[in-house]
């Protein structure tokens, strides 16, 4: 088994277009997991056009997204159990934040702190993608894929820059 899952969150957009970079950068995802601050649900929408994409709400959204979505998600993907949740409060210390969030998962994907980050810690696998569009607390634009075989393998796609992209 191999499954593709596209990662995504602090998109921040309002009646524009997802960009062409984020949607070049997810395509190919099997499925696609928003950590929040979607603000428009329009841009469910339009990740739902490569692949099922699946949200939770950030502190940032507006009254669909809010009234729609919940605070957190775990998905099973193969043994895997994945928690989807934005973060809050202060950016630092985020990883610890938002494990207290889960029981008996094996990574976790947040948002909030708009910083592309892969870490290991006491077992769980921490992704955040990052933000594809603001650069608020960054000077980066990214996205993340996570593949899923008999392991998880985290990499950052960095949309702008001389970057490229990162592994875990």
């Amino acid at each position: 088994m191999r499954v593709l899952i596209g990662l995504v969150a602090d998109t921040h957009l309002m009646d524009e277009p997802v960009p062409g970079n984020v949607i070049d950068a997810l395509r190919g995802s099997d499925l696609i997991m928003h950590a929040g601050d979607i603000v428009d649900m329009q841009v469910i929408d339009q990740l739902s056009g490569i692949a099922d994409t699946v949200a939770v709400k950030g502190n940032m959204d507006y009254d669909e997204a809010v009234r729609l979505l919940p605070e957190t998600r775990v998905i099973e993907v193969g043994v895997f159990r994945i928690g989807l949740t934005h973060g809050f409060g202060a950016p630092t210390d985020m990883p610890r934040k938002v494990r207290g969030l889960f029981e008996d998962v094996d990574c976790i994907v947040f948002g909030h702190t708009h910083k592309p980050l892969v870490l290991e810690e006491g077992g769980v696998l921490f992704v955040n993608p990052g933000s594809p569009t603001d650069r608020r607390f960054t000077d980066v634009n990214a996205v993340g894929l996570l593949e899923v075989t008999d392991t998880l393998e985290p990499r950052i796609v960095y949309l702008d820059g001389p970057q490229g992209e990162s592994g875990s």
